[in-house]
């Protein structure tokens, strides 16, 4: 957690701590950034008005290094503060005051969503998908497929949650060339696309999973 409200900080840490949530807190956003290669952190709680940067603006360096979850705990309640940092990478925001009760539901509900099921296949399966990201292009069985941006937004994104269940609003949020108020119907027919592309080199097995509810998971 980046939060400079030590007696916040304290208070959440510790309701946390009841539901089994370790939580480690600076009010330093450069010594979190720092922090994040040092260790596996599961999720990040950041407040945005900060001492030496505006949290607004630390989450693009964020993204830069890790994928990690973000959840922005904020009294800021301008709809464009919460509109920006779902843009940059965010991915919940929760306006102060809220009952800690909250917070914590919103961190279950991230975590079940984002974390890999670990399979006894699991190489085999990143060996199917290779990501090229500075050139905009994703090879599948080291066939390139021709995607359109926003296909090679969702499918990049689903092979770095690298097995995890990826929600249809994360598709939205993660994307530049996907518009804010695209029905999540739109990320359903984009899906399917990408799905015959990949069927075209092998139609043998399912390879894009539907989680009934939430998303999409890629096997």
């Amino acid at each position: 957690m980046i939060e400079d409200d030590l007696e916040l900080a304290q208070i959440i840490t510790e309701y946390l701590a009841s539901y089994d949530i370790e939580v480690t807190n600076t009010d330093s956003p450069y010594n979190g950034l720092s922090m994040l290669n040092l260790k596996d952190y599961k999720l990040l709680i950041l407040d945005l008005t900060l001492p030496e940067i505006d949290g607004l603006e630390l989450i693009p360096k964020i993204r830069k290094k890790s994928n990690i979850p973000i959840i922005i705990s904020s009294a800021r309640d301008d709809i464009l503060d919460k509109v920006m940092g779902l843009e940059r990478g965010a991915d919940d925001y929760l306006p102060k005051p809220y009952n800690p009760r909250e917070l914590q539901a919103r961190i279950k509900a991230i975590l079940k969503r984002i974390v890999p099921i670990v399979d006894k296949n699991e190489d085999a399966k990143k060996s199917d998908f290779l990501l090229k990201e500075d050139d905009i292009q994703i090879y599948f069985k080291k066939q390139l497929l021709t995607l359109t941006l926003a296909e090679f937004d969702i499918l990049k994104l689903m092979i770095q949650r690298n097995g995890a269940v990826v929600a249809r609003e994360d598709f939205i949020y993660a994307s530049d060339h996907i518009e804010d108020d695209s029905s999540l119907k739109n990320i359903d027919v984009m899906i399917s696309r990408i799905r015959n592309k990949i069927s075209k080199i092998d139609d043998t097995k399912t390879i894009i999973k539907s989680v009934r509810g939430i998303g999409y998971q890629l096997l």
